[in-house]
């Protein structure tokens, strides 16, 4: 267990020029792997009985420029394409895209502003002022028991301010056109792919954008997704006929959710496994052009299965209607990873913030300047932006421990018994659960490290470990 650990994150050794900077990698993924509560970097100095002097220099760690975040980001997707069993729909690696809103009451704190929550649930808000990120995952595992492993997650919303700014790398581009991106820069090293996204994300800057990156022909990629009640869509127009003016470009307008009734009797049923249930289900596949002065030919998927109707659309027209309704049906994987995230790792319980940026006022007005609009010093903007990457530096290494705990997960499954590690838990079916599995590690990593001295994630480690007497006296409990 401790020997895939050390595979996984000494292949980020050659993002480092310097031993101490990856020795601070190896120990603070590895913190977060074992963290037992989210009260900052001292989590992880308790966990692995550090020494306290060691609090400022992981601090210092993530606003450090002597090493690349866009480095790390890239040897994740080598990483993850190396060691993890990924799923695979007709050749293609699915991804999976979302977006992730997180609280925050940091008035320092560079990003932060009012968003609206769109949500079923009664416990939260409308309204919060907090981050706004994009989050990216691939499927890995069996349909029995999958996962969805976090390759990045980034910024999305509210730093557009900054990208005037010297060495700064934030995008201007919407939500849903950087979703887009960063699907296609992972795509260009996993190859041919397929992107599951809301029915927010389908817009015409996105798929604009896609038809943009995938005009090379270097690599596929292709979206489903999930289509608004209102969705309406065109047939393909007839032929021209003679005489001036110029060519149609659609056809009739078809309201898609007209279809259920008028092509009731076209319907086609089946049975098969959604959600970990055997349902039975009614739909009809048909290609329509959507998009307004955009006119791009999508395959919809009407569904109907428990009294329940959906749309779904795609950009394959190759793709088989039974298979963008399971497709689809992971879409909900990257949920229960952004919980995992959250209720595990902590990834989201960062408070990185800069006394150079402006107060945020809550009841700022539209017409008034936001704070980073008001930020002019060379000085103040570029340790505005060491907090940016401070907060995205925390993400990607909460992405490289969860994705470590979840490829651990899958390949423990019958072997490790989750009943006898925590009890009042409804024991996960299939593989083990990532709580589960950080509760095994917390428990038993030092034993682990005594059994294997030799390896690199040991001897870093135990470096920045207290005396020897107090390792002694763990390794023997």
């Amino acid at each position: 267990m401790l020997n895939f650990i050390d595979k996984i994150l000494s292949s980020f050794e050659s993002c480092f020029s310097r031993k101490a900077a990856f020795r601070w990698f190896v120990i603070l993924t590895a913190g977060l792997m074992l963290r037992s509560d989210k009260l900052g970097v001292t989590s992880v100095i308790r966990d692995l009985a550090l020494k306290p002097d060691c609090y400022l220099s992981m601090l210092h760690f993530f606003r450090a420029s002597s090493w690349s975040l866009d480095r790390i980001r890239q040897c994740w997707f080598q990483t993850v394409l190396r060691f993890f069993p990924l799923y695979q729909e007709n050749g293609f690696h699915v991804l999976v895209g979302d977006g992730v809103k997180q609280s925050k009451e940091g008035r320092r704190i560079p990003g932060v502003k009012k968003l609206c929550q769109e949500s079923e649930t009664s416990a939260k808000p409308q309204f919060i002022h907090g981050h706004m990120f994009g989050g990216l995952g691939i499927l890995a595992g069996s349909i029995r028991s999958m996962s969805c492993v976090p390759l990045n997650i980034r910024l999305h919303d509210g730093l557009q301010d900054t990208c005037g700014w010297e060495s700064s790398t934030v995008s201007g581009a919407s939500h849903v056109v950087q979703m887009v991106e960063d699907a296609y820069l992972a795509a260009e090293t996993f190859g041919n792919s397929i992107l599951l996204l809301d029915r927010y994300f389908l817009s015409v800057p996105a798929l604009k954008r896609l038809q943009e990156l995938t005009g090379g022909e270097t690599v596929r990629m292709e979206i489903v997704t999930k289509a608004k009640c209102n969705c309406t869509a065109f047939e393909k127009p007839a032929l021209r006929k003679p005489g001036r003016g110029r060519p149609p470009k659609k056809g009739k307008a078809i309201r898609l959710k007209d279809l259920f009734e008028s092509r009731k009797e076209q319907f086609s049923e089946a049975e098969m496994v959604l959600y970990g249930k055997k349902e039975k289900l009614r739909y009809y596949s048909i290609d329509l052009l959507w998009g307004q002065k955009l006119y791009q030919e999508l395959r919809f998927v009407l569904v109907e299965y428990n009294g329940t109707r959906s749309i779904l659309a795609g950009t394959s027209l190759e793709l088989d209607p039974l298979s963008m309704i399971r497709l689809y049906s992971f879409r909900f994987r990257i949920e229960c990873t952004f919980r995992e995230l959250k209720q595990q790792t902590g990834a989201f319980c960062y408070h990185f913030w800069s006394k150079h940026m402006p107060r945020l006022n809550y009841y700022r007005k539209k017409t008034e300047p936001s704070p980073l609009e008001q930020v002019e010093s060379d000085h103040a903007r570029r340790k505005i932006l060491q907090a940016v990457r401070a907060v995205e530096t925390h993400m990607v290494l909460s992405c490289v421990a969860m994705g470590t705990i979840q490829c651990l997960s899958l390949q423990m499954e019958g072997k490790l018994c989750s009943e006898q590690i925590r009890y009042q838990r409804t024991p996960s079916k299939g593989k083990v659960s990532e709580g589960a599995m950080m509760h095994y590690l917390r428990k038993h990593i030092f034993r682990l490290m005594g059994q294997t001295p030799e390896l690199r994630i040991t001897r870093l480690i135990q470096e920045m470990q207290e005396q020897s007497e107090v390792c002694e006296d763990l390794l023997a409990s």
